[in-house]
């Protein structure tokens, strides 16, 4: 059995990291380089850093404070943000990131990730599907949550993984910052489409809302969160010694 994985997201704009909720109403949080050091210090499996606004900005992942953080940590990183050629993934890679995050860059090109994906191996491309409810159907939406595509998210989910994604993080824009729980129904749906590792993200409030999304979806290979894990509400090493008597294997 494979070892569940805990993962904070340092959402970044303008330098900084940020948290908001429904993707909306974005507060300052912390410095993402002292905050990715402290998070890899601090028990985290893996770390996500997204440039949230590069691509409704229309501009490039900015790299400076990239390299910074990544100098800082010896976990894996994943990056994304402004995603749009596989220029743009080897420029990340070089950067130190270790997995790249695409999504509104494969929205408008979806042969980016089959391009990457031969030229770095699957597990190296991450798809990171913004999804909301749109009159009760799973529905994908671009640029930070901010555009509709109408695309329905099962499909274009299992579309991507067809094409080399190796790894889907489901953001669920409906609980984002919420703090009720994970959306267990969207995770369930997608974990039925696909045989690749779906990470969970959005939703996260407390401790026992990670025990049930292992107990309930053993095929979630991931919880990531934002705000809990930022502002101190849960710290990781607890969680994972909460997760282990619940006979939940993790990372120790």
């Amino acid at each position: 059995m494979i070892s569940k994985r805990i993962i904070p997201c340092l959402d970044v704009k303008d330098g900084r990291v940020v948290k908001g909720v429904n993707f909306k109403g974005l507060n300052d949080v912390s410095s993402p380089v002292e905050l990715a050091r402290y998070y890899s210090e601090n028990g985290a499996d893996e770390l996500v850093f997204y440039d949230i606004t590069a691509s409704a900005e229309g501009r490039k992942l900015f790299t400076d404070i990239l390299v910074e953080s990544a100098s800082q940590i010896f976990i894996p990183l994943t990056v994304g943000g402004g995603i749009n050629t596989v220029d743009d993934f080897d420029r990340v890679l070089k950067c130190g990131a270790d997995k790249v995050s695409v999504n509104s860059g494969a929205i408008k090109n979806p042969n980016l990730i089959y391009e990457a994906a031969k030229k770095y191996g699957s597990q190296c491309v991450v798809i990171s599907a913004d999804v909301k409810r749109v009159d009760g159907k799973f529905t994908v939406f671009a640029k930070g949550g901010r555009e509709n595509t109408g695309l329905d998210a099962l499909k274009w989910i299992k579309k991507c993984v067809d094409l080399g994604a190796g790894e889907v993080v489901l953001n669920s824009i409906d609980t984002d910052g919420v703090k009720q729980g994970f959306d267990l129904e969207m995770l369930e749906a997608v974990c039925e489409l696909v045989n690749v590792p779906v990470i969970a993200s959005g939703g996260a409030g407390k401790e026992s809302d990670f025990i049930e999304l292992f107990k309930t979806l053993p095929k979630v290979d991931a919880g990531l969160a934002a705000s809990i894990f930022h502002f101190g509400e849960v710290q990781i090493p607890h969680l994972k010694e909460t997760l282990a008597k619940e006979n939940i294997l993790v990372r120790r």
